[in-house]
C-alpha cells in the first residue's frame, strides 16, 4: 500500500502543539486499520483507529503479542527490550496473569477507597497553596501534586524524596522533548536511579515490613518463588510512572478543556454533583497514554487488511476514543454532559485500555481525578490562561509541560 497522506503518528513533532484532532478524524475515515510509514525508524506499522478493532487486537494476546517487541510504541534496542520484559505491560499469558494477580491485590477497590479521606486532605492543601495568590503554574503546582503524593505514599516513599521522583519521572517520560533538556541516555540514568531507590525499599521492608503496594509486591510469590528483586524494581518503575504521570496529565488537560469551554465549567460550578460525569468525558477526550504497540505473531486478517507475522500494530487510544460509531456524530466535541446521555460512557472509553492489559490503577485514577476536580472547580473561579499552554513533544504521553493561569484570588487561605 502506498504511503497515505497523513503525518507519521510516531513522530513526536506531530503532537508538539497538542493533539492533531482533525488528522486523527481523517485517519478514522480512511479506515479502522491504516498502514503508515515511519521515516524516522524505517519500520512501517498498522494504526488501529476504532474501538471494535482495538478491542479485537487487545483481547487476542496470542495473536497480537505485547512481549515480542514490547508494548511501548517506540523502537528499542534488544538489551532495553530484554530488561523491560520484567514489567507486566510487556508480558503475555500465562506469565502475565500470574504477575498481574500480585499487582492487582495491591489495588483492590476496597484498599483504594480507604485512601479517600487522605486524598481529600491532600487536595485541599494543594489548592490552599495557590488559591489566595490568584495565579499559578497549574501543571507542577496543582496537577502533579496529588498523583505523585498518592503513588509515593502507596509505594512507601517518604515525602521529602518527592521532588526527586518528580524529576526522575519527567526525565524518563519526556526524553523526546528538546525543551525538557533530557535525552534517551538521561532517561535510562533516571530509571537506574529510581531502581536503586527501589532496592533500598526492599531492604527497608525486610527490616520493617510495610503494609502498602511495595509490601504486597515483595511478599507475593510467583510460581512458588518470591518475586525477584529485579522484577520488583521494574514493577516499581511502571507503577511509579503509570500512577503518577498519567493522572497528572488528565488533570492538566481536563482543566485546559474546561477553561476553553467556560459555559461547561460554569455548569460544574453550579452542579458539583455532575463532576464525576465530567471526569469521564475528560478521560475520553484526552487520553493520558496516546498509543501502545502489539506485534502480530502470525499472518492474519484485521478489518479487511492482510497482516503479516512480525508486523507492528499501533493501538491509538486517542483516535479510538473519538470513534463516531461509538460516541456519535459529535464524538470530536468535548461535552461534559455526554455521560448524562450515555450512562455507559464509563465502560465505552478506552483510556485505560481493555482486555488482558486493562489498567490496574483505574479505580485509583478515577478517585484522584474526582477528588481534585471537586476541590479545584469551586475554588479556582473564573480561570484564564496567562500564557499559551505548552504541550510535551511526545507520541506516547499526551502531557502538558506548562499551563500558567490566573483566577479570582480567595480572600483567605481557608476560604472555600
Amino acid at each position: 500500500m502506498s504511503q497515505c497522506p497523513f503525518s507519521n503518528l510516531l513522530d513526536p513533532d506531530t503532537y508538539k502543539d497538542g493533539m492533531p484532532y482533525q488528522m486523527l478524524s481523517d485517519i478514522r475515515k480512511a479506515g479502522p486499520v491504516v498502514k503508515m510509514e515511519d521515516p524516522l525508524t524505517g519500520i512501517p506499522y498498522w494504526v488501529v483507529t476504532r474501538i471494535k478493532d482495538l478491542d479485537e487486537v487487545s483481547k487476542q494476546p496470542a495473536l497480537f503479542s505485547s512481549e515480542k517487541r514490547g508494548a511501548f510504541p517506540m523502537e528499542m534496542e534488544e538489551a532495553s527490550l530484554e530488561m523491560q520484559k520484567n514489567t507486566i505491560i510487556n508480558m503475555d499469558p500465562p506469565r502475565h496473569q500470574k504477575v498481574r494477580r500480585i499487582v492487582r491485590n495491591a489495588f483492590t477497590p476496597k484498599r483504594v477507597d480507604s485512601y479517600e479521606p487522605m486524598f481529600r486532605q491532600h487536595a485541599k492543601s494543594i489548592v490552599d497553596a495557590v488559591a489566595s495568590r490568584g495565579e499559578c503554574e497549574f501543571v507542577e503546582e496543582v496537577a502533579a501534586e496529588l498523583p505523585l503524593i498518592a503513588i509515593l505514599d502507596l509505594l512507601g516513599v517518604p515525602k521529602e524524596d518527592r521532588k526527586q521522583f518528580f524529576d526522575w519521572t519527567n526525565t524518563m517520560i519526556f526524553a523526546d522533548d528538546p525543551d525538557m533538556a533530557t535525552s534517551e541516555e538521561d532517561a535510562q540514568i533516571a530509571a537506574m536511579e529510581a531502581i536503586g531507590y527501589a532496592m533500598q525499599l526492599v531492604e527497608k521492608h525486610r527490616q520493617e515490613p510495610m503494609d502498602n503496594i511495595t509490601g504486597a509486591l515483595l511478599d507475593a510469590e510467583l510460581e512458588g518463588e518470591p518475586v525477584s528483586e529485579e522484577m520488583f524494581a521494574w514493577m516499581f518503575i511502571l507503577i511509579l510512572v503509570g500512577g503518577n504521570e498519567s493522572t497528572r496529565t488528565v488533570i492538566a488537560q481536563g482543566m485546559r478543556l474546561l477553561m476553553e469551554t467556560p459555559d461547561q465549567l460554569q455548569y460544574l460550578v453550579d452542579n458539583p454533583d455532575k463532576i464525576s460525569n465530567a471526569v469521564e468525558e475528560i478521560l475520553r477526550y484526552n487520553t493520558a497514554f496516546i498509543s501502545m504497540r502489539r506485534t502480530a505473531t502470525e499472518d492474519c486478517e484485521l478489518a479487511g487488511q492482510q497482516i503479516k507475522a512480525g508486523d507492528k500494530i499501533i493501538l491509538h487510544y486517542h483516535a479510538a476514543n473519538h470513534d463516531e460509531d461509538v460516541f456519535g456524530d459529535n464524538a470530536t466535541e468535548f461535552d461534559i454532559t455526554r455521560a448524562e446521555r450515555m450512562p455507559d460512557l464509563y465502560n465505552q472509553l478506552r483510556s485505560f485500555g481493555i482486555g488482558q492489559h486493562f489498567c490496574i490503577g483505574t479505580h485509583l485514577a478515577r478517585l484522584e481525578l474526582n477528588v481534585m476536580f471537586e476541590e479545584i472547580i469551586p475554588r479556582l473561579r473564573n480561570p484564564k490562561f496567562a500564557e499559551e499552554p505548552q504541550f510535551v513533544r511526545s507520541f506516547f504521553v499526551n502531557a502538558m509541560k506548562e499551563m500558567r493561569i490566573s483566577f479570582d484570588a480567595e480572600a483567605g487561605a481557608d476560604a472555600a
